[in-house]
């Protein structure tokens, strides 16, 4: 594999001196061109199975309004998925939700390992960058990893209209969870995954091995899948992730 691909990350939004740095793992659908659409149907790639629905637009919305920088991901997780650590058995998937990715079959180290320097390495490198930048400032930094789910998983209806993950530090996500439950959500603690050493890399990279307060968001993609749910869900967490950081600077202490 020698083709050279254009940078595996877009940046949106300002800083304007807030805490919130969001990282969207699966915000993006596309796919090298020598992979030839990894031989899935445009249909197929469009399923929930190659992006993240809907959180595209909630991460940018969201990095306008706070503001705040967003650094996304631009290529399909069907290719290389940005939040496993390389060589993670559901890094590069040969099937995903009953449907066979003919272009991951039998993929060569080599094709691995080129998957992983053009597209997971760089996007993991600027957010690295972003936070090394603030922390050089000793400022106060906030992961926020934004995702988004599938309503029905398996022929099972999920009822959950967001989830919080966590793991190590649950702090702000036991927050966040109290806050949007307020608002008469349904809300995931833990649900519909779970965060754990293995199953993430971004927070555990970001977050956790940095001590860094963190958050990951998943929403339901039925309630974002178009314009109005997006803008909506992003006024909403526009609003209620400056007052979990308010919480959690006056219980724990911390410096806002």
């Amino acid at each position: 594999m020698t083709e050279i691909l254009a940078e595996s990350f877009k940046v949106y939004g300002r800083d304007d001196g807030g805490p919130f740095v969001l990282v969207s793992d699966h915000a993006g659908q596309a796919i090298p061109p020598t992979l030839d659409g990894l031989g899935l149907s445009a249909d197929e790639r469009a399923r929930h199975i190659g992006w993240d629905i809907g959180i595209d637009g909630v991460g940018r919305r969201l990095a306008d309004a706070l503001p705040a920088v967003l650094i996304e991901q631009v290529y399909s997780r069907l290719v290389i998925d940005c939040n496993r650590a390389p060589g993670h058995p559901t890094s590069i998937v040969t099937q995903s939700d009953g449907t066979v990715v003919p272009r991951n079959q039998s993929l060569s180290m080599q094709d691995r390992a080129w998957r992983e320097q053009a597209i997971l390495h760089p996007y993991h490198q600027r957010i690295t960058q972003e936070l090394d930048a603030r922390l050089a400032q000793k400022r106060a930094v906030v992961v926020v990893a934004l995702h988004s789910f599938t309503p029905v998983m398996r022929e099972v209806a999920r009822p959950w209209h967001v989830g919080l993950l966590h793991n190590h530090d649950s702090r702000l996500a036991h927050i966040m969870i109290d806050l949007l439950r307020a608002e008469g959500l349904v809300v995931g603690d833990n649900e519909p995954y779970a965060l754990t050493d293995t199953s993430d890399y971004t927070i555990p990279l970001h977050g956790e091995q940095r001590a860094l307060p963190h958050i990951e968001i998943e929403i339901r993609q039925d309630l974002i899948a178009h314009p109005e749910g997006q803008a909506e869900w992003a006024a909403r967490l526009a609003s209620l992730l400056p007052q979990a950081w308010r919480i959690f600077c006056t219980r724990y202490e911390q410096r806002p």
